[in-house]
């Protein structure tokens, strides 16, 4: 599905803040607030300091649609401390903020830097999505139409600002950032000539049916984790699958949870009775639905990081047995059930019917996820795509990024030209973790795109954790299926 820019109305906006005979003039940052952008509006326009540098930080409001009320956030760096470059960046989770420090220290570097809200406001509550409860203008515009929205008035305002366009522009996201990447890249194939998509959501109504699959298995009888249970998954995964601090080769390994299992009838907190095995091999499964509708599957997590801080009783578990409702992804998969399926808040994961809810959600599904496999117009429009995923990340299992990659490969065959795949042994969601995974993402695909060096292998570094033991260095990460 492809949508139309309205750029007609924003050369109107320039040509009429433009002096005569000069279509380029560059305007003041505080005159900005009278440029005219298609349904939005340049609430406040001021220099301010990032870093070392002055920008131009401009709020703007968009209202594509009578119930939207996107929240856009551009910075501009002044005359030459620009770089020449746009830069957009991805929300996270159910968004609803904008990360000002963020696209601060960006311009502080030189970039000309956007962000939105996604077209709606958070509230202190755990993760919410009451908003999107009766409002389907406000689901469409988190699915997709605050990207573009976003890439419009900001393109706008950097050519009003500096009397050019930039010469490249990039998106980069993670988690549901990196869903919106893809959303970028399958949507508005025209838009971007380089994208990073991290740990992407992608499959946003299977991720959250895979959730509440996740919830029912920790739910029933027996089954919970509590933090020592973890540990002596950890700790089996990482015995059966090569040892060290973390799984070097996760592909290669196929862990039995039942070899934590505790002696028969016996219960301790180094080991798993019944139940708990019973509920650590379906989190590893993942989902397979075969009864209402077509086939629909979704990949389970990884072994080897289970106890690690930020992982699986952050995610998944919660901080009790009685406190399952707290751990992350029960938060995302009720707030998504509740707010986009079915818009009734007392609506309870642990009795959604995992066989009929892709058939419920499929709806919503085709506004919010980014699973068209066809970026041939991104392709041949030039652009370069990288993605990446944490091999033990906790919210979002890594091999759904192979299964999406794999998708793509079925459909367009030889992807090498314009796409590559990085899987990061022992990184969790978007980073941290025993394993070396941070890489400046962005230089690698700026190289990519403008001096024409595709990426091959790539050195992740550790970054220091305040906790936990010190991992390797380094790892050297390869394209994946080369």
């Amino acid at each position: 599905m492809r949508h139309g820019s309205g750029l007609a109305a924003v050369v109107v906006g320039l040509a009429l803040l433009a002096p005569a005979g000069c279509a380029k003039a560059a305007t003041p940052c505080e005159r900005l607030t009278s440029l005219q952008l298609p349904h939005a509006s340049v609430t406040s326009a001021a220099v301010v300091q990032a870093g070392a540098v002055s920008a131009c930080k401009v709020d703007v409001v968009s209202r594509p649609s009578p119930d939207s009320d996107i929240g856009i956030e551009v910075w501009i760096p002044e005359g030459a401390a620009w770089n020449g470059i746009y830069l957009q960046l991805g929300n996270g989770g159910f968004a609803g903020r904008i990360a000002s420090e963020r696209l601060g220290a960006l311009a502080a570097k030189g970039y000309a830097v956007a962000m939105t809200d996604d077209g709606h406001q958070a509230t202190a509550r755990f993760p919410d999505a009451s908003w999107a409860i009766g409002r389907p203008e406000k689901v469409v515009d988190f699915g997709w139409r605050s990207l573009k929205e976003t890439t419009e008035a900001a393109k706008a305002l950097i050519r009003a600002h500096a009397g050019a366009p930039a010469r490249r522009s990039y998106f980069q996201g993670c988690s549901d950032g990196g869903r919106e990447a893809l959303m970028e890249a399958q949507r508005f194939p025209r838009d971007f000539d380089g994208i990073v998509a991290g740990a992407p959501a992608y499959d946003f109504s299977g991720l959250l049916t895979l959730g509440a699959y996740d919830m029912q298995a920790l739910a029933a009888p027996g089954a919970w984790l509590s933090a020592g249970k973890l540990r002596a998954l950890e700790a089996a995964a990482l015995a059966a699958c090569g040892g060290g601090r973390y799984i070097a080769d996760p592909a290669a390994c196929h862990f039995d949870p039942g070899e934590a299992a505790c002696p028969p009838g016996q219960d301790h907190d180094d080991c798993l009775t019944p139940p708990q095995v019973d509920a650590a091999a379906a989190i590893y499964r993942g989902l397979v639905v075969t009864q209402g509708g077509p086939r629909f599957s979704y990949p389970g997590y990884t072994p080897g990081a289970e106890a690690e801080p930020g992982s699986w009783a952050t995610w998944l578990t919660g901080p009790s047995k009685d406190q399952l409702n707290r751990s992350l992804i029960w938060g995302f998969s009720s707030g998504f059930w509740r707010g986009f399926v079915y818009g009734d808040p007392s609506e309870d994961v642990l009795r959604l019917d995992l066989q009929m809810a892709p058939v419920d959600a499929a709806r919503v599904a085709a506004i919010v996820n980014a699973t068209d496999p066809d970026l041939s117009d991104f392709r041949d429009h030039g652009g370069k795509l990288i993605q990446f995923h944490g091999w033990n990340d906790p919210a979002i299992p890594a091999r759904g990024s192979i299964d999406y990659y794999g998708l793509v490969r079925r459909q367009m065959g030889d992807v090498s030209g314009f796409y590559r795949l990085y899987l990061i042994p022992g990184m969790l969601h978007c980073g941290g973790g025993p394993g070396p995974g941070a890489v400046d993402w962005l230089a690698v695909l700026r190289a990519w795109v403008e001096q024409g060096q595709p990426p091959g292998d790539i050195t992740a570094q550790t970054v220091a954790a305040p906790d936990g033991p010190p991992g390797p260095p380094t790892q050297v990460l390869h394209p994946y299926g080369s």
